[in-house]
């Protein structure tokens, strides 16, 4: 027996055991399959054209413009330029019920690719005013791919649903660009992204390193809030053999970014919270010997706990300005949240189990996995409705997914095998839901 028909087999005697059997007229699994299986070559291909075409956070023309397409042929009703690139299609089922949302993100990032690919990117973008090579190193490119196949088999199975899917294509996932005040999520919201018709539940998935095909996620706090914290310190420039004759800022950026790494990790306990403070940029000085009057750092900060993360701040902001104050240079400190904690709704979580496992087969569900300190929009649309954003394993087959590149590494790829998984976790979480009686 081949894996596809082993998986589908377990599928359905899962379906048939399970504790979770819903409406007798529920959709099969086998129906599913065979729909997933015939889109498949073309998610393959939409996969592989928007790796090798990536656009940056609110610069996704072309994707929105191939996504849009793609969904009117399917005959949903679309909505274009919500939120400046977004695109949401609307699928009304042949009977009245319920709404479910379905979301993927479609930026790239600024990241020079080294996949060695065929279908490599070349592209280049605008960043912080620098042309930079573009590449989906994070993955969306598969997930876009992914929504518009289960987009198509859920159209193609309209007259059986009973309420509306709403297809939510996002533009800036990775954070809003210089210049921006919101992303992609939040400016989706917005502009009525979840209204009319406001989806009762929404769901979304990763692909991260991992064994291929697995399913992993946990209720309540999943991945981490994420803040952007920017930091300016001001001295009085010098020649470099006259230190004492100015303000050095250089001296001040050791011992900031000392006193940061210092504060989280001896004032907080790693076993009860994951906690990250990362400084990972410093613009300061032009000549070698020359001490400039003005260095400029940022970096992230990652956190579970809304009254912890609120006092490190605190106690940051406070700590440095000391430090400069200590050498005679003046700090400026702000922090920018550009996501909020992905917050898995408890009873979602629960009931969505044996639905994924119909999708990836008895066995690669993990519903206890560890929290994450990468972070995720998808927190802020699933603030607004009930949601579940779950990881899918997208590792080569034979390579340990603990050294296989991470998400935003220039060798990051996606497991073409993996992308039906992720497809009929789309179809089955939608049908399913709307089955609920």
């Amino acid at each position: 027996m081949t894996l596809r028909r082993l998986l589908l087999a377990s599928s359905v005697a899962l379906a048939l055991s399970s504790g979770t059997a819903v409406a007798q007229d529920a959709v099969p699994v086998a129906s599913v399959e065979a729909a997933v299986q015939a889109v498949n070559p073309r998610v393959i291909a939409w996969r592989r054209d928007f790796h090798a075409n990536p656009e940056l956070g609110f610069a996704e023309t072309r994707t929105a413009a191939v996504v849009a397409e793609h969904l009117r042929g399917l005959g949903l009703e679309v909505r274009t330029e919500v939120g400046r690139t977004g695109v949401v299609g609307i699928l009304r089922g042949g009977r009245p019920g319920k709404t479910v949302a379905l979301r993927a993100d479609m930026d790239a990032l600024p990241v020079q690719e080294a996949t060695g690919l065929p279908f490599a990117s070349t592209a280049t973008g605008t960043y912080m005013g620098n042309t930079v090579p573009v590449a989906h190193a994070c993955g969306h490119d598969a997930h876009v791919a992914m929504l518009m196949g289960a987009a198509e088999v859920l159209a193609g199975m309209k007259d059986q649903i009973a309420g509306t899917v709403v297809f939510i294509f996002q533009p800036a996932e990775e954070g809003a660009p210089p210049g921006e005040p919101k992303g992609g999520a939040a400016l989706m919201i917005e502009e009525g992204a979840l209204r009319d018709p406001r989806p009762d539940a929404i769901f979304g998935l990763h692909v991260v390193p991992g064994r291929p095909g697995t399913i992993f996620y946990r209720p309540r706090g999943f991945m981490a809030a994420s803040d952007r914290v920017d930091i300016v310190l001001n001295g009085r420039q010098t020649h470099g053999a006259w230190p004492w004759k100015g303000v050095d800022v250089i001296a001040v950026t050791g011992q900031v970014i000392e006193t940061i790494n210092t504060l989280t990790a001896r004032t907080i306990d790693p076993t009860t919270t994951p906690t990250v403070f990362t400084i990972a940029t410093i613009d300061a000085g032009v000549r070698y010997n020359i001490i400039p009057d003005r260095a400029v750092l940022s970096g992230t900060l990652r956190t579970f706990d809304i009254a912890q993360r609120d006092d490190l701040v605190r106690r940051t902001e406070a700590a440095i300005g000391h430090v400069a104050e200590a050498y005679g240079a003046t700090a400026e400190f702000s922090v920018r949240q550009n996501a909020a904690l992905v917050f898995n709704n408890e009873e979602l979580s629960a009931w969505l189990a044996p639905v994924l496992e119909e999708a990836a087969g008895p066995g690669n569900v993990n519903t206890a996995s560890p929290e994450t300190t990468v972070a995720e929009d998808f927190s802020y649309l699933s603030q607004e409705v009930p949601g579940v954003f779950y990881h899918l394993g997208g590792s080569a087959e034979g390579v340990d997914p603990a050294t296989s590149p991470p998400n935003h590494s220039p060798s990051f790829d996606v497991n073409e095998a993996v992308l039906p998984v992720g497809v009929r976790a789309h179809v089955l979480t939608a049908l399913r839901f709307l089955e609920r009686s």
